[in-house]
């Protein structure tokens, strides 16, 4: 769970890790070799192991993951074990043969009698409709596919010439085109920040920030055989795998890319982010590190500036097992914009994976989202969640670009939407959302192939 933000005469030290008291982020984020060792016990699907080694577990560790489902590690590992048995990597579904034709039923014989017709004996018993089948289940698709996917999200490629190259390197009709293609009319940047958003390629002599969620969800990918969300995917039953509550307990509900953590910097454009609903803290450790990582190349050249803050913001209803940041204010989210902050005119807001709300989670649906649009007076809206009606985030029967267009269309201008790196089954992209003199022009949102007009 986030640290408490209330102040104490005595210092207490932060247990980061629950189970493991001496893990610390710092440490951890800057040993290369622990990460080496991670990725090898990975490499071998040994998922245990690689998280038992990254967070300084016991080997008799029991906690319990509460999400979706609740699990122990060596409970994921017999179930990762188990490969693709009982439908595990089952995420692809092709459409659904037709249903079946209902009986029909034969008009009764009135010709002898019109006016008092016997009653059939079919007309006195309830007719069952017949139960739509379900789709077929597809083939999962080859590692080729599955790592030009993850190849998307590497800060060594450009995002839309690796998404461009994905698609048209995939053959006519095969799932990688449907995918390449989905996620092609999904994304989106603004034409007139076309310039401003051409993220540069990470060079190997010039290493970025740590991301080790990355490392463990591109892991995921490969051993789940998933290469990204596409109609076909909509198409599975709500379900998810065992290995899910293990990521979002030790880095959070959504995996920040490098394309999207570049995005969040550029058009913070030097002023503050707030972190709202920001859980464990693993986003804000991250866009922290970015920062802190440009300041550091640009500081040879030009004088050290002050880095613009991201604070981290969360009710803290919510528990991790891992912590990323210490100083998480714990507070209502709304009330901390409106009356703390006065509608924090000058910051970025950032909402990651926003509640749905209503029914058994309490409140009404939609309305955490609602609420923070509400107490927001800045010009800068950026929402980490679902791009399809899954209803995870947000709102449960239509996405955050839907929902800006139909509540706040003449107001707010969406000017990003692009895909994050996902877990099998699920769909999640960035949103940024710009209104005011910062806005561009609305009249123009037309995409365009990206992959010629940005960096490659």
């Amino acid at each position: 769970m986030a640290p408490s933000s209330s102040s104490s005469s005595k210092k207490q030290a932060i247990v980061y890790c629950e189970g493991s008291p001496l893990w610390n982020p710092d440490t951890y984020l800057a040993d290369a070799e622990l990460h080496a060792r991670a990725e090898a016990h990975l490499a071998n699907n040994d998922l245990q192991s690689a998280i038992a080694k990254s967070f300084s577990l016991r080997k008799t560790d029991t906690y319990t993951y509460h999400a979706i489902i609740s699990v122990t590690l060596p409970e994921v590992q017999h179930v990762v074990s188990l490969g693709s048995a009982h439908g595990l990597h089952s995420w692809y579904y092709g459409e659904p043969p037709p249903p079946p034709q209902a009986p029909t039923i034969p008009d009764a014989d009135v010709s002898s009698n019109p006016a008092n017709p016997e009653p059939s004996a079919l007309d006195s018993k309830p007719q069952s409709r017949p139960k739509p089948p379900a789709p077929p289940v597809l083939p999962p698709p080859p590692q080729p596919d599955i790592d030009a996917y993850l190849s998307i999200f590497s800060p060594a490629n450009s995002a839309p010439t690796s998404l461009r190259n994905f698609t048209s390197n995939a053959k006519k009709g095969s799932l990688r085109r449907e995918i390449g293609t989905y996620l092609t009319s999904k994304r989106f940047i603004h034409p007139s920040l076309h310039s401003t958003l051409s993220i540069p390629r990470i060079k190997p002599n010039k290493p970025i920030p740590t991301n080790p969620y990355l490392t463990f969800q591109s892991w995921a990918s490969r051993n789940l055989e998933w290469a990204g969300p596409s109609p076909s995917s909509a198409r599975a039953r709500s379900s998810s795998h065992h290995i899910l509550p293990i990521l979002m307990h030790h880095f959070g509900c959504a995996c920040p890319s490098h394309e999207a953590l570049e995005i969040l910097r550029l058009l913070a454009a030097g002023r503050e982010i707030i972190d709202m609903g920001s859980g464990n803290g693993y986003w804000t450790r991250m866009l922290r590190d970015y920062h802190a990582f440009h300041a550091s190349t640009s500081s040879k050249t030009q004088p050290t500036a002050p880095l613009p803050p991201i604070t981290p913001v969360d009710s803290a209803q919510s528990v991790w097992r891992t912590t990323w940041v210490p100083d998480t204010l714990i507070t209502d989210g709304a009330s901390y914009l409106r009356t703390t902050r006065s509608g924090a005119k000058d910051a970025v807001l950032l909402l990651v994976y926003p509640i749905v709300g209503g029914g058994l989670a309490g409140g009404s649906e939609g309305g955490f989202t609602r609420g923070m649009l509400d107490a927001y007076d800045g010009d800068t809206l950026a929402v980490v969640g679902t791009q399809n009606h899954n209803g995870y985030t947000g709102f449960r029967d239509m996405t955050m670009d839907e929902f800006m267009a139909r509540e706040h269309g003449g107001e707010w201008v969406k000017v990003v939407q692009v895909p994050l790196p996902s877990f099998p089954g699920k769909d999640e992209a960035l949103y940024v959302f710009q209104r005011g003199p910062r806005a561009p022009s609305p009249l123009d949102q037309r995409p365009v192939d990206q992959g010629k007009v940005e960096n490659t």
